[in-house]
C-alpha cells in the first residue's frame, strides 16, 4: 500500500519480498512460528496441526534455553573433533550457544558434541541454528521495528505546512506536500525522505504542539480577564 501511495506506482503491481521492510524478520523458515496463531484464531489451522505447532514452539525455545546454558569442557576428545572441523580448540569451558556461533559450527555438530536430552527433528534443528547464529541481527531489527511502530504513532497534522520547516531539502518538501503522509511512519518510507528529514518533522511539530499549547493558555487569560 505504501508504496502505491506513496512512491508513484502503477498497476499492473507485485510485491516483490525486495520491497518488504524487515526481511531479516519476515523469513521463509519461521513462517509458522509468526503466523500459525493468526491462522488458529481465523479456524485454518486443524487441531492436530496445531497440537504439532505448539509442541515444535515448546521445543525449540527449550533448546535454545540449553545451548545458553550449558558449557562444554575442553577435553582432549572436544579439541580433536573441533580441530576436524577446522575450529580452534577451545581453552576453557564454552557455552554452547557461543560456540555454535562460530561460523564453521552448525547445529549437528553441537548435537555430536552435547546432544539434546530428546530428539530434535531437522525443522526445530534449523530454527534453533538460524535463532541463535543470527541473534545480533535479530535483536537489532526489532529494535528497528520499535522505533517505526514509535514513529507510526505519531501523526502529522493535516494542514501541515512543509514550506516552514527549517533544513527540509526542495526534493523532500515537494514529495511530502504530494503525498501529505498521515504518520512519521508513512514519511519515513517515501523515497528521498531521510532520517534526518524526519528528525526536522518531529522538531516542527512539537514546536507547533508548544505553540498551540501557549495560545490555548494566552486564550484562557485573556477570557479569565474578560470575567474579572
Amino acid at each position: 500500500i505504501d508504496d502505491l501511495v506513496t512512491k508513484g506506482t502503477l498497476e499492473p503491481y507485485r510485491m516483490f519480498t525486495s520491497r518488504a521492510e524487515y526481511r531479516l524478520l519476515l523469513r521463509e523458515d519461521n513462517a509458522d512460528l509468526r503466523l500459525r496463531e493468526k491462522g488458529r484464531e481465523i479456524g485454518l489451522v486443524t487441531d492436530d496441526d496445531y497440537r504439532r505447532f505448539l509442541e515444535k514452539r515448546e521445543t525449540v525455545s527449550s533448546e535454545i534455553k540449553r545451548l545458553k546454558s550449558t558449557r562444554l569442557k575442553p577435553t582432549p576428545e572436544v579439541n580433536r573433533i573441533l580441530s576436524g572441523l577446522g575450529a580452534a580448540p577451545l581453552s576453557e569451558e564454552i557455552l554452547l550457544e557461543q560456540l555454535l556461533k562460530r561460523p564453521e559450527i552448525e547445529y549437528r555438530h553441537i548435537a555430536g558434541l552435547s546432544p539434546a536430552p530428546e530428539a530434535i527433528d531437522a525443522s526445530v534443528a534449523e530454527q534453533v541454528e538460524i535463532q541463535i547464529k543470527y541473534e545480533g541481527y535479530i535483536e537489532r531489527q526489532m529494535r528497528q521495528v520499535e522505533r517505526m511502530a514509535a514513529l507510526e504513532e505519531k501523526r502529522i497534522p493535516e494542514d501541515m505546512d512543509y514550506d516552514s520547516v527549517t533544513g527540509l531539502g526542495a526534493e523532500v518538501r515537494q514529495k511530502l506536500k504530494t503525498v501529505r503522509p498521515a504518520t512519521l511512519g508513512q514519511a519515513s518510507r517515501i523515497s528521498g525522505v531521510t532520517p534526518a528529514a524526519i528528525s526536522l518533522l518531529i522538531v516542527a511539530i512539537e514546536k507547533r504542539k508548544r505553540g498551540a499549547r501557549l495560545q490555548d493558555g494566552n486564550n484562557e487569560q485573556d477570557m479569565e480577564s474578560v470575567r474579572v
